[in-house]
């Protein structure tokens, strides 16, 4: 059986290096990832301390008190505990020879009652040869089998692939990320954060990893702030008003900050949004990140990235390309009002019923899906290209009144505007109506100043400063 491939031997592979030594330390689901260990046989020489903390006053006892106990901060407490323990006690006689590393994780499995998430945070803090400085790798788990016993399972699973990626395989993040499932499925767990931090991954782009996430499917979404540190979504969105647009951000110009202005000043007027603390996303889509390629061009990607931190927005990269499926996610993380930006084209590419054709219900399970929780779209207008293609003037801007979809859809259409499901931003900058941004990207290419004016002034600061979308071969042209 492939030494690689096998979980058993991934842990037999482990016991029998003499370098690795340390504690492995697991709250809630049982000792899952200690076990493989014992059962391979040669645990002696890997484990020097196995802890398992059922019970809150132990737990705090022994690494502190915590306002959540399945959380990243009881995880980072535990492993830098657990990893200072080894070093204080055990350097002197063999720090020479051994690389220490303390694994931990806080887990919910499946209760008795059944019913509660079931998801925990996972990580490993290690010593990458003797006398080194620490790094580590932490991550966020969905388990998603239906019995307790099967999400312990796989928890351990995950535990040893995370450990034997750490050991043998942390000069190739991305590899630690593909193998992390090894022998399981998308069907059983879901990992929707990993952060990797330390001397190993100094040269590390977390925001590079959970797009890999995305990109390998064992997330549907990932998530970072404007400070580029990776995000564990739920945790975010946890009980806030959702405002999100969905965009190519190629670059983010003056248009998309004022549809997510003008949406939050209607988003605000509601009163289910009173007294919620409000978060404002911009999303990017595999789709969108995929197109014209079959893999994503990473340096396109970073300097949208870094254009959106610019602008102080925090990101989401999902693989929804249906509205209602983003709906889905964003409504079972929280219990606050959602609103979606969009543009009259995107509202018109709504009603496009080809775009439906994986539902048995078609457009109209769609809709029912977007909009069971009073989830509102708030629409930016659009200046309606002239006869010539040339923009025309304001009397032709498109609307959420004036807009008119297919006939057979129309009576849809006119329903869902009639109960407010469509939000109109008459709040708009008239002036911004022209901005593409693809025509941002020709005249940057053409080294024509004019597209300045278009995108916001730490957009352009940036675009300058990294020679993004070919500024510099721009101006190397012009001399």
């Amino acid at each position: 059986m492939d030494i690689v491939g096998d979980t058993h031997q991934k842990a037999l592979r482990i016991n029998l290096d003499p370098r690795w030594y340390g504690t492995v330390a697991e709250i809630g689901a049982g000792q899952e990832v200690a076990r493989w260990f014992f059962r391979a046989g040669g645990a002696a020489g890997t484990i020097a301390k196995t802890i398992s903390a059922y019970d809150m006053a132990v737990s705090d006892a022994v690494y502190g008190k915590s306002g959540r106990y399945v959380s990243m901060s009881r995880l980072q407490a535990m492993l830098d505990h657990e990893y200072k323990l080894n070093v204080d006690r055990l350097a002197e006689a063999r720090g020479e020879s051994t690389a220490f590393f303390a694994f931990a994780d806080t887990v919910v499995a499946r209760s008795y009652r059944g019913g509660n998430e079931c998801h925990g945070w996972m990580g490993v803090k290690f010593q990458a040869s003797p006398n080194d400085e620490a790094s580590q790798i932490i991550l966020h788990v969905r388990m998603l089998d239906n019995e307790a016993s099967l999400q312990q399972e796989a928890l351990g699973i995950v535990g040893v692939n995370l450990l034997h990626g750490a050991f043998f395989e942390h000069h190739e993040p991305d590899q630690v990320i593909e193998n992390l499932l090894d022998r399981l499925t998308t069907d059983r767990i879901e990992i929707d954060m990993i952060q990797f931090r330390g001397i190993e991954f100094r040269s590390v782009d977390n925001r590079l990893m959970a797009l890999k996430l995305v990109q390998l499917g064992l997330s549907g979404a990932a998530m970072f702030g404007p400070d580029r540190e990776v995000l564990q979504p739920s945790e975010v969105l946890r009980k806030k008003a959702i405002l999100v647009e969905r965009g190519s951000f190629r670059p983010p110009t003056v248009v998309n900050i004022d549809m997510l202005d003008s949406a939050e000043e209607k988003f605000k007027a509601l009163p289910t949004v009173a007294g919620r603390e409000l978060l404002r996303l911009t999303e990017l889509t595999m789709a969108n990140l995929l197109a014209g390629g079959a893999d994503v061009d990473r340096r396109d990607f970073l300097a949208r990235a870094d254009l959106l931190a610019a602008c102080g927005m925090t990101v989401l990269i999902s693989d929804y390309v249906a509205y209602h499926r983003l709906a889905a996610y964003l409504a079972w993380r929280t219990d606050g009002p959602i609103g979606i930006v969009m543009g009259v084209p995107s509202l018109i590419d709504l009603f496009d019923e080809a775009n439906y054709q994986e539902l048995p219900g078609g457009i109209l399970e769609s809709f029912g899906r977007l909009f069971k929780n009073d989830l509102k779209l708030y629409v930016y207008p659009m200046r309606k290209a002239g006869a010539d293609g040339s923009d025309s003037t304001g009397e032709e801007t498109v609307t959420v009144e004036t807009l008119r979809v297919s006939s057979e859809l129309q009576p849809l259409y006119d329903y869902l505007a009639g109960r407010g499901s469509f939000v109109e931003l008459d709040n708009y900058h008239p002036e911004y109506l022209p901005i593409l941004s693809r025509d941002v990207l020709r005249r940057i290419a053409a080294g024509d100043p004019s597209w300045e004016a278009m995108v916001p002034v730490e957009v352009a600061e940036l675009i300058r400063k990294r020679a993004f979308f070919g500024y510099q071969e721009a101006r190397d042209w012009e001399r």
